[in-house]
């Protein structure tokens, strides 16, 4: 289960494409579950902060297990990210985790004058530059970058839309496939939702490279509602539990 939690995380923010989509004061609370159990908790908030003389977004984001859960495989993972609020291009992620004794402390400069990162690595005590595309997301940023991208009211089931994703020390190829539409049954009534399928990396930890799946509201505020995961051993799922700050009044069937 090493990673689990973080990615489960961050694709809570897999909210995808809709401009305005969301603003300083939005919160997310999800509930993991491992198949009855119920695992964990992941937040998202976004926040204001200043980065080079310039008013940006600050979004933290965590993850963590909870009851018998955290005896068995403690998890107390942080991610932040600040990034433009007008190109949602980042100045800086941070990446503190520690999953089942698996740990990272990272934090990366981006310097978009000579299109680079800088990675200081506080657990190596090493610091690494990296040469990047100019339009590169890192992997907070790139889930709050698609909300507002302006191709997914063209999209037609099957087709996809690509990001360039700075993680672990390199830069991969972020893929995110439509699969449809559905009505979802959720905490908070019945909701019009669209479906999408994250590409990762089949392994240790999921089955193929298509085994994320995540629904979205079918709204103005694109929120996530369920994130299923379909795992080498078992299936994990995250439900919407809480949020607030919304932009948009929530679209309910009933």
């Amino acid at each position: 289960m090493r990673r689990l939690m973080a990615i489960i995380l961050l694709f809570t923010a897999c909210s995808a494409f809709s401009q305005d989509a969301f603003s300083t004061g939005e919160y997310f609370k999800f509930r993991i579950h491992y198949g009855i159990v119920n695992a964990g908790y992941a937040t998202l908030e976004v926040k204001d902060a200043v980065k080079n003389g310039k008013r940006v977004h600050h979004v933290v984001g965590k993850g963590y297990t909870t009851g018998m859960t955290k005896f068995f495989f403690k998890v107390e993972d942080l991610y932040e990210s600040y990034f433009d609020k007008a190109s949602v291009k980042p100045y800086q992620f941070v990446r503190k985790i520690n999953e089942g004794g698996y740990t990272k402390n990272q934090e990366g400069f981006f310097n978009r004058s000579n299109n680079t990162v800088t990675v200081n690595d506080y657990k190596k005590n090493t610091k690494k530059t990296f040469t990047v595309p100019g339009d590169v997301q890192d992997i907070v940023s790139t889930f709050y970058y698609l909300r507002n991208h302006p191709k997914v009211d063209k999209l037609e089931v099957g087709e996809s839309i690509n990001v360039d994703m700075f993680f672990d020390d390199e830069v991969t190829k972020f893929k995110l496939k439509f699969i449809g539409r559905e009505n979802l049954k959720t905490k908070f009534g019945t909701m019009r939702a669209m479906i999408f399928r994250p590409y990762v990396q089949a392994g240790r930890v999921f089955k193929e490279e298509e085994s994320l799946t995540v629904w979205i509201s079918d709204d103005e505020n694109k929120i996530p509602l369920r994130i299923k995961a379909s795992l080498a051993v078992g299936s994990l799922k995250a439900d919407l539990d809480e949020y607030k700050g919304l932009s948009h009044p929530l679209n309910k069937i009933n």
